[in-house]
């Protein structure tokens, strides 16, 4: 039950630090998409509050998830960023992946798994 238990929580944390991940993306760069993002730039930064609160609760979920270690969570969500980053600048801005994009991307994989199966 205790093993289920934290899978749940490590889950609501992928969840949180996807979320939180791709609503950066938008908040930074949103400017280079939408001309609203980049004349509303006090708007954008004043998400940063509820966009924090994500980040909060993702770090509380991760640690919890790991028996309250925090480094795991702390690679976990810099792997999820750069996955989201890579993503969403593929899929939106249309910019491809090179070899060096390609090996970070596979590199943050690896460090999701070995959070988890070491």
């Amino acid at each position: 039950m205790k093993n289920v238990l934290k899978m749940n929580y490590f889950l609501i944390c992928l969840l949180l630090f996807t979320v939180g991940q791709a609503l950066v993306w938008f908040q930074l760069n949103g400017q280079f998409i939408s001309e609203w993002f980049k004349n509303n730039t006090l708007i954008l930064s004043l998400l940063g509050v509820p966009i924090s609160y994500i980040y909060i609760y993702a770090t509380k979920y991760g640690v919890e998830s790991f028996g309250g270690l925090m480094w795991p969570q702390r690679f976990i969500g810099f792997s999820i960023g750069i996955i989201i980053f890579a993503l969403m600048s593929y899929f939106i801005m249309k910019e491809g992946l090179n070899l060096k994009t390609i090996l970070s991307l596979t590199l943050s994989f690896f460090i999701i798994l070995v959070q988890i199966l070491l």
